[in-house]
């Protein structure tokens, strides 16, 4: 499969041919949240706080559990490495889209 660049005079007629918008440059900066979008954000804030009350009553059901030191290492390590994977995976996928090897 060949990928080819677009030249720059097909993409300058693209744009110029492209509907212009009367308003905002940007209309999705200008958009407001409507009653489905209220719906959906009271939805899910009301299930996180099911969650966390959930979480919070289970941990203090357990009494005194305690975690050792190498548990709290592992712990870490892994939030580490969960956290450090998702960002190299978002950073290599705004890479492809900047070069254009996205699909």
């Amino acid at each position: 499969m060949e990928f080819t660049r677009v030249d720059d005079s097909m993409a300058t007629e693209r744009r110029q041919m492209a509907p212009q918008h009367e308003n905002h440059p940007d209309e999705r900066l200008t958009r407001r949240i409507g009653a489905a979008g209220w719906v959906a954000l009271v939805i899910l804030f009301g299930l996180l706080g099911a969650v966390l009350w959930y979480a919070l009553m289970a941990w203090g059901m357990m009494g005194q559990v305690g975690i050792s030191t190498a548990g709290w290492i592992f712990l870490v390590a892994g939030i580490v490495f969960t956290v450090g994977l998702g960002a190299g995976l978002m950073a290599l996928l705004f890479y492809s889209s900047r070069k254009g090897r996205d699909f």
